[in-house]
């Protein structure tokens, strides 16, 4: 294979050259701002951030590309060439990383993976420690690769920590680690609270008449299509407001109604003006195999936009938030819109201030800064006791 080539883009001073994180997504930086960027970017305060995602097969010759888009936080995009073999990819990939850690004289870096399908090109790193964050079921997501069990099977083995994105899913995998602990995904409340105020509306959303029902976040198969078609017949007067990218469906299957409204995907920052917006947030989510675990962040979110929320069932808003009063689930859609109506009817009321004050007591707890201080506390003594177990071993065997 020929010789990587490096494309790279600084802005900034270089952080110092120790205690670098290497971490392999399966996401991408710039799709949505969720659990990996709230994560990486305040790792980045103390550390030396590399954001390594999926490769692009539109090369001739294998290349990474490394960008700085925060100070101490690259991200590297490897750039393959197509219709080579999977064994080959592998190889390339190991190659490129093997690159940027001379290039950037990466020492023994934490690594950091939300992809079990990152072993067969990371195993052979020297490293800190190893982290397994895991954020999803990706088995059941459409499209997902047959060998991502078994990769996940030696991730699990290799790992000095394992983190689950939610409760059902730690439930679920918690006899396969020694040391998993369920970190439900968190809030910068601050931000979402600014769709409290008076915020202009984003001039796509103007014209769109009120009462408006909102939802925010990724279009795919975990999306519950019909329910939002049968929700917005029997509701024509209201408005249905969609943000997001559209992935791994057919879009054509989207139903196409007067009061529904497709927006697209919207930055991060750009977020509370929809939100600010919208008199009831929604997260209609199918109830399938690709949700059984999930734990949607935008529910806290919402919650801190100050936005009542009408959610189907899914396991881990039932437990956190519905049972305690500060969501509404339905699953039918006679429910759902039946659902919204009470959320409608209860704002401004001493019943729906009563609600916001139980919000606003738990949001007063949770924070990114709170969840990364806990994890980051987790891995340290995680790589501690690993370390200290090595010594012992090579100790006793000399």
């Amino acid at each position: 294979m020929e010789s990587p080539t490096f494309l790279r883009e600084h802005r900034g001073g270089r952080a110092r050259a120790s205690d670098d994180v290497l971490c392999l997504s399966h996401l991408r930086w710039g799709f949505v701002y969720q659990r990996p960027n709230h994560l990486m970017s305040r790792y980045a305060r103390n550390h030396r951030v590399f954001f390594v995602e999926e490769p692009i097969f539109d090369a001739d010759v294998p290349r990474l590309e490394v960008v700085e888009i925060e100070p101490s936080l690259w991200t590297a995009v490897p750039h393959l060439p197509a219709g080579r073999s999977p064994r080959a990819v592998e190889v390339m990939l190991a190659e490129l990383l093997d690159g940027l850690v001379v290039r950037d004289r990466v020492r023994a870096p934490l690594l950091w993976l939300y992809t079990p399908m990152a072993v067969p090109f990371t195993r052979h790193l020297e490293h800190a420690g190893i982290v397994y964050d895991c954020m999803d079921e990706l088995s059941l997501f459409r499209g997902a690769p047959r060998e991502l069990v078994d990769r996940e099977r030696e991730l699990f083995a290799m790992a000095d920590i394992v983190f689950t994105g939610g409760h059902g899913l730690w439930e679920a995998k918690k006899e396969r680690h020694a040391n998993i602990h369920a970190v439900p995904s968190s809030v910068d409340a601050a931000h979402f609270a600014r769709a409290r105020t008076k915020l202009q509306d984003p001039s796509d959303q103007r014209s769109i008449a009120h009462p408006r029902l909102g939802f925010f976040g990724v279009l795919d198969e975990r999306f519950d299509v019909p329910l939002l078609e049968q929700s917005a017949r029997a509701r024509p007067q209201w408005q249905f407001v969609l943000v997001g990218p559209v992935v791994k469906i057919d879009p054509a299957t989207l139903p196409r109604l007067p009061n529904i409204h497709y927006l697209g995907p919207k930055s991060y920052a750009e977020l509370p003006a929809y939100l600010a917006g919208w008199d009831v947030a929604i997260m209609p989510f199918a109830r399938n195999e690709s949700t059984r675990y999930i734990s949607p962040t935008k529910t806290l979110e919402y919650l801190a936009a100050g936005k009542p929320v009408v959610s189907t069932s899914i396991r881990d808003v039932v437990r956190t938030f519905a049972d305690k009063a500060l969501v509404r689930i339905a699953d039918r859609a006679d429910d759902f819109v039946i659902a919204a109506e009470e959320a409608l009817a209860e704002r401004g009321t001493p019943r729906g201030d009563a609600r916001q004050m139980a919000v606003d007591e738990l949001l007063s707890q949770t924070s990114w800064d709170r969840t990364w201080a806990r994890m980051h506390a987790l891995v340290e003594r995680a790589i501690t006791r690993s370390q200290a177990r090595r010594e012992e071993l090579s100790c006793s065997t000399t």
